[in-house]
């Protein structure tokens, strides 16, 4: 018999991958001007199209 092949990555995959980012965008916005506002800007923009985008279907 096939073992049945683990379920984890495609139901929290894309919700793992936004909450990561949005921490890394969180983390970077703290840690000074700059580079780290564009760091922030893109680590808090991915999620918020991607949650637009899934709106939207």
């Amino acid at each position: 018999m096939k073992k049945n092949a683990s379920t984890f990555w495609p139901v929290f995959g894309m919700p793992s991958l936004i909450a990561v980012l949005g921490f890394a965008g969180l983390v970077t916005a703290l840690l000074g001007d700059g580079g780290w506002d564009v760091l922030a800007w893109i680590g808090l923009g991915i999620p918020a199209l991607l949650s637009l985008r899934g709106l939207c279907r």
